[in-house]
Formats: C-alpha cells, sequence, structure tokens
C-alpha cells in the first residue's frame, strides 16, 4: 500500500490529506488563525462552580467557558496546586518542579466546590475542541506528546504501550526511560518507540522537558488570566507527529515555510527519510493535481456512491450520526437476495469505515443495514467492520448487529465533524436566477485583465477558472490566451482549478493574493 499526504497551504486556511493507494482516507481543513485546539495550555480562570454537575466553567478566553469536570482535576491536582502557588510567590527566581512535594491524591468521589472556588486560577489543557454551543473540555491532568512518548508532570511511573507485545522490549524501554528522567515526571512510551536507540529517546525528553520549562516559566510571569501557556505545533507537523509513517511514499507541500517546518521535523524523528518532503511547485493547484479535489467533492455531502450503483446516506444530528445502507440500482445477483443483501452490506462496511475517518465522525454512529437473514451473514458483516476500523487512529467501539439490524459504532470525538459543502452556488446569479449571456463570458473578463493592467498597474498576475473554461482558452493556434497575452503582456497565466463553478473565475497577484475584481453590477436584476 502507497501512502502520501498532501498538504495545500491558502493564505487563511490550510487543508491536509491523506492518500492511501491514490484514495482520500483523511481530511483536515483549519483557518490559520484557529485557536482553542487539542492539546492547547492554558491559564485559566474559574468563572463558575456547578456543584449539582460536580463541574466548574472556566474562562480560557473562547467565546463559550470551557468544562472542566470534577474528574478530570486528575488525582495529582494538589501537587499541582501547591507548586503553582509556589512559582507565582517569586516572580524572579523560578521554582523548580525536582523540590516539588508530593501531596495526597484527590478522592475519587469528592466535591468540586471543595477543591475550587470562583475566581482561582489553574492550569488546564484543552482535551475537546468547541463543537457546535458547546465550549471547549479541560482536564488538569497535563501532557506533553512527542513522537516516541508522552511526559506527565507529577507522575511517578513509566508506562509502556500495550501494543508493543515483546516481553523483554517493554522491559528495555522501562529501564531505560526510568534512567533518563528527572524526578516528579512520569511517562507514556508510545508504541513508535519499539526499537529506537537510547539517544534518539533521550534526545525527545530533553525536547518535552524544555517545553515543560517555557510552559511554567510563563505561568510565573502571567499577571492576568487567560494566558496560552503551550500551543500546539502548526497542524500539518502535529498530525505528522501522530500520523507518520517510515512507509510513506511522498509529503508535499506548496508553501515554502511550512515544507521547511515538515522537512526539519522529519530529519529529526527519521532522517533517512527526510528526502520524501517535497515542495510542490506545479502551477496546477496541488489537491487537483493529485486528484483530491475530485474526491473530496465525491466523497462529502448527504449521499455517497460507492460500488455498482448502491448508496449511503448520511445523516447529521445533535445527539448522533445516521447510516443509511440502499442497493440503489444493483442487480440482483442469481442466488438470491441474500447474497445480494451481503454483498452490498459489505461494500458499504469497507465505505463506511473510509467515511468515518474521512469527516472524522465521531460520538455515537447508528448504521441500518440491508436485513440478512442468515447469522453467519451477519458475523461475517461484523468482523468485516472491525477489520476495516483497525486503520483507524481514534478510539472506537463496534456492536455487533442488533436484532433490528442496526450497528451501533462510538468513536472518539475530540472535535466536530469535518463537513465539506459540494453543493456550488453560483457565482454569477447569486441565487438572482439570472445570468448575463454565457457568451458574453470571456469579454466579461477580457475587461477585468484589461482594468487590471491598465488601471490598477499589475502587470503580473493569474486568472483562475474552471478547467472547461481554460480549455476553451487556450484552445486553437492563435488562443485567447495568446490574443491577451500579446495585447497585455506575458504575465497573463491562465489555471484550471476544479474548485471554481463553471462560470466562476479568480484573480491572485505575484504573492499568491486574491484580487478581488468581483461587482455587484455583474448581477441582472
Amino acid at each position: 500500500m502507497t501512502s502520501e499526504v498532501i498538504i495545500d497551504v491558502q493564505p487563511k486556511e490550510i487543508s491536509i490529506a491523506l492518500l492511501e493507494d491514490k484514495s482520500l482516507v483523511e481530511y483536515q481543513n483549519e483557518t490559520r488563525e484557529a485557536s482553542f485546539a487539542v492539546g492547547n495550555i492554558y491559564l485559566g480562570k474559574v468563572r463558575k462552580l456547578m456543584p449539582g454537575l460536580n463541574a466548574c466553567f472556566v474562562d480560557v478566553g473562547s467565546e463559550k467557558d470551557a468544562f472542566l469536570h470534577y474528574l478530570d482535576l486528575g488525582l495529582q491536582f494538589s501537587s499541582y496546586e501547591k507548586y503553582l502557588k509556589q512559582v507565582t510567590s517569586d516572580r524572579k527566581k523560578l521554582y523548580p518542579i525536582q523540590k516539588a512535594t508530593h501531596q495526597p491524591d484527590l478522592p475519587k468521589d469528592g466535591s468540586i466546590q471543595n477543591v475550587l472556588k470562583v475566581g482561582q486560577e489553574i492550569m488546564v489543557q484543552i482535551v475537546k475542541e468547541p463543537i457546535n454551543t458547546k465550549g471547549p473540555r479541560l482536564t488538569c491532568e497535563l501532557s506533553f506528546a512527542g513522537r516516541y512518548m508522552v511526559l506527565l508532570p507529577f507522575g511517578d511511573k513509566v508506562s509502556v504501550s500495550t501494543k508493543i507485545k515483546r516481553g523483554e522490549e517493554r522491559s528495555r524501554l522501562k529501564q531505560l526511560v526510568q534512567s533518563m528522567k528527572p524526578k516528579n515526571f512520569g511517562v507514556i512510551v508510545r508504541t513508535v518507540a519499539e526499537g529506537k536507540r537510547a539517544a534518539e529517546l533521550d534526545a525527545e525528553l530533553k525536547a518535552l522537558l524544555k517545553k515543560w520549562d517555557d510552559t511554567i516559566a510563563k505561568v510565573q510571569k502571567a499577571t492576568t488570566s487567560p494566558v496560552l501557556l503551550t500551543e500546539e505545533q502548526t497542524r500539518a507537523v502535529a498530525l505528522l507527529r501522530d500520523l507518520f509513517n517510515p512507509t510513506y511514499d511522498g509529503i508535499h507541500v506548496n508553501d515554502a515555510d511550512i515544507f521547511q517546518q515538515i522537512h526539519d521535523y522529519i530529519t529529526m524523528i527519521a532522517p533517512d527519510k527526510a528526502d520524501i518532503v517535497k515542495l510542490y511547485k506545479g502551477n496546477v493547484p496541488i489537491f487537483d493535481n493529485f486528484n483530491v479535489t475530485k474526491q473530496l467533492k465525491s466523497g462529502f455531502g448527504r449521499t455517497v456512491n460507492y460500488k455498482r450503483g448502491a448508496y449511503l446516506i448520511i445523516e447529521h444530528t445533535e445527539a448522533m450520526h445516521v447510516v443509511d445502507v440502499n442497493s440503489g440500482t444493483r442487480i440482483k445477483k442469481e442466488n438470491g437476495q441474500e447474497a445480494n443483501a451481503l454483498e452490498t452490506n459489505l461494500g458499504a462496511a469497507d465505505e463506511l469505515a473510509r467515511q468515518l475517518r474521512l469527516r472524522d465522525m465521531g460520538g455515537i454512529i447508528v448504521v441500518d443495514f440491508i436485513d440478512m437473514n442468515l447469522a453467519e451473514d451477519r458475523q461475517m458483516l461484523y468482523e468485516r467492520m472491525c477489520e476495516n476500523m483497525k486503520k483507524d487512529r481514534a478510539r472506537h467501539n463496534i456492536l455487533p448487529l442488533s436484532k433490528f439490524g442496526l450497528m451501533q459504532i462510538t468513536r472518539q470525538r475530540v472535535r466536530p465533524a469535518m463537513d465539506v459543502a459540494v453543493e456550488e452556488s453560483c457565482p454569477t446569479c447569486h441565487g438572482s436566477g439570472k445570468i448575463k449571456s454565457s457568451i458574453l463570458f470571456t469579454d466579461q473578463l477580457e475587461s477585468k485583465i484589461d482594468r487590471l493592467v491598465n488601471k490598477i498597474g499589475i502587470k503580473r498576475f493569474t486568472l483562475h477558472v474552471h478547467p472547461y473554461v481554460a480549455a476553451y482558452i487556450n484552445s486553437g493556434v492563435l488562443s485567447l490566451k495568446r490574443r491577451w497575452q500579446l495585447k497585455y503582456g506575458l504575465g497573463v497565466r491562465i489555471i484550471p482549478n476544479q474548485k471554481l463553478a463553471f462560470l466562476q473565475y479568480e484573480f491572485f497577484d505575484q504573492k499568491n493574493e486574491f484580487i478581488d475584481m468581483q461587482e455587484e453590477n455583474e448581477v441582472t436584476k
């Protein structure tokens, strides 16, 4: 299986696609100014206690106050609280954590009003991003994730991933990390640490300890709250930290700065794989070049076709996601309805596993498969779903089919489900239903080019249009594009862009910054 990561960096957003055998299986899109990411650490202030919920709301600077349950305070909360007071009591000299004393563990059946008070400052970490009307979800059990290990301040033991099966390797890693870690720190050794040398583990441990030192130094200097103490790495690097596999065939990026960040990171964790990071310099948009745009258009939306006419209908609600499996226009097999239902359901299981990763759907997912009478067929479908979901990094649980033919799946939900609008609104009529004659479209483009070159003074630019329009502009020996270049200069470049609607166009300058050339009077009322 070949795997490639495609990263599309735009001025306002960054999109990341993971391809397996050229098929899109994961997609993430975030604005470049996005905040409140999972893993961010804040110095927050308690706003309101909720004894009935045994929880509180904390101000971390988000639009909605963040939610913190008593059980998420963690057993070591008393140690954190005392250490925080020691740090903030002296603004000049930092009190080292190695000298901090462990306090008694917080009782599991305690009450939040006996531990916190309104206005108190606490260190918190985001474990779930804001979803719909809810604010972020918090924990006070801080963790600093690296490629090979996770650092836990005020922990006291070393744990090894259960996915590392060999007893001697587990013992080696445990003893090695135990000898490296300072006092008052715990460590979780991740699966990818298997077989790694002491020097590699020690280098990452030192990097994580530095992140902790930088975090607590900001607490010492903070005069008001909330304050962002530690920000997750850029989305591209953070994704690769958890996702990177030495078998990757390529990581393609279209931005020089992000390319350098990723190249430096891969050089650090896998020096022999640094050459798979490549800077994309093509004229065609990077997602179009790797066939990501077309897969996004076909993979999202309410209806998803898979094979031989069968399709899924996916509905999203506040409480859960509901999926209906339909055979559609499939031709029935000669050996009957049962075989036809089984084949349709198995195909649905393959596509659904991909959709869960692609859309990052979390919470409760209920799937209505086509009814099957044979118990062995229902068991085969359950086993197929479990096998497909092994590739999913998110924690999940799958129940066998119920007597109503429904399969229930729970999947870890840490951010809103990904949604991509696949319907295109008309860019020329803006919903009025009336547009100028299509035959005049190229004349309209030429008037924009004339204004851009002769009035605004921008001589070099790219014009992005729908691929069909680009083909028309480029057709012929003396093409429309060639005539424009002879008239307005060679700085005129035409780029086909699959994201655009048929009569939509966008101008970009030399720095790839958008030039707004739309006018309201283009709409015919």
